[in-house]
């Protein structure tokens, strides 16, 4: 017996480019979430993204914010992750690119201290 996915997630903006995240970032989601934000980050040269209210994330969310990184790189805009999820977190350091997310955004100073501790560890 398959369980239905019902996954949900939603884009908000805040205004002076700043936006929320909300839900789970999974392959159910992150399609949607991407294709609001091409629309909702277009001609916006500074991006923050706050993702205190990401409920769950596994690999699609990671992604998604790859692909932000790599669509305002290409844009000439710069992008700011705040609060992003440890799962998030996780994911990019077994893939060796903690720093590529830390280069641009999280703003949490104990995730930060935490990071600098674990690198030299």
């Amino acid at each position: 017996m398959s369980k239905a996915r019902t996954s949900t997630a939603r884009l908000d903006s805040l205004g002076n480019g700043h936006f929320r995240v909300a839900g789970v970032l999974d392959a159910d989601t992150v399609t949607e979430i991407l294709a609001q934000s091409s629309r909702k980050f277009a001609g916006v040269p500074s991006v923050i993204v706050d993702l205190s209210l990401v409920t769950s994330s596994d690999s699609a969310g990671l992604a998604l914010l790859i692909e932000w990184l790599r669509l305002t790189r290409v844009a000439g805009s710069k992008i700011h992750f705040d609060n992003v999820p440890q799962q998030i977190m996780a994911l990019a350091r077994i893939s060796e690119i903690d720093d590529l997310l830390l280069e641009n955004g999280t703003a949490d100073p104990a995730q930060d201290a935490n990071q600098a501790a674990t690198a030299t560890a």
